[in-house]
């Protein structure tokens, strides 16, 4: 029987403080929630540097998700210099001594009051667009997909397909207000955004949800597309709150 992963009392104040890193992730949302809780507790000093993680398999079991799952949030953790790989003899993925530079604190204090404002808008946003869109909107959202997919490696170009989602949404509500009112949402998350890692199985995640929402707006199921964006939202919340100082 396999026990919790205890770091060395050397390396946390003590083994309580640890139990809720790796308790089970219970989300639609596990990848972005696995990220954060890592991240957090990285942050926090929970886990200090130095600090190996459990082998992967045991990570899995004691957080109840999938191999590929946790691959895809400590790709991203490594990408953002929160963690680093060892290979060979002794090897594994320890706590970094320190992340990569971002922003100060003082550029960031409203992060999450952006981040509801843009959940209040696009949310309402994909209820009125699945109700609404015509067959024209939803072609070129489509494209938009497609391009998204093609951007695996190049998140400039997955951004920029990205942002015109997510206003495109706006436009097939008909409402000026409501294209206006995602652009500045969309402008206000850009620079957040520009400071986390962004691996391709990221980017993929993500996409898939778009995709979700696309046949949404095509079975005109409003609720269900409402949803769906909550969790897409909600995601990114995640993965910022788990990266950002």
């Amino acid at each position: 029987m396999k026990t919790k992963f205890r770091p060395p009392s050397s390396q946390a104040r003590t083994s309580d403080d640890v139990t809720f890193v790796f308790a089970p992730v219970h989300s639609t949302t596990a990848f972005e929630e696995t990220l954060e809780r890592l991240g957090t507790a990285i942050k926090l000093g929970l886990l200090p540097p130095g600090t190996r993680l459990p082998p992967e398999r045991d990570l899995c079991e004691q957080l109840g998700i999938a191999r590929s799952t946790l691959r895809q949030a400590l790709t991203a953790l490594v990408q953002s210099g929160h963690l680093h790989a060892v290979r060979g003899r002794g090897g594994g993925t320890f706590v970094s001594e320190k992340p990569l530079a971002v922003a100060s604190p003082e550029e960031l204090v409203d992060w999450r009051e952006r981040c509801d404002v843009r959940f209040s808008v696009e949310c309402g946003i994909a209820f009125l667009a699945a109700e609404r869109a015509e067959a024209s909107a939803i072609a070129l959202l489509s494209d938009l997909v497609d391009e998204m997919a093609a951007c695996s490696n190049d998140f400039a170009g997955y951004r920029r397909a990205d942002v015109r989602f997510h206003v495109g949404l706006a436009e097939a509500t008909g409402s000026t207000a409501l294209v206006a009112a995602a652009t500045e949402a969309q402008g206000a998350m850009t620079d957040l955004i520009s400071y986390i890692a962004h691996p391709p199985e990221v980017l993929a995640w993500s996409n898939a949800q778009h995709a979700r929402l696309l046949d949404c707006l095509q079975k005109r199921e409003a609720a269900l597309a409402m949803r769906i964006m909550a969790d897409h939202l909600r995601g990114t919340e995640h993965v910022l709150a788990g990266l950002l100082p």
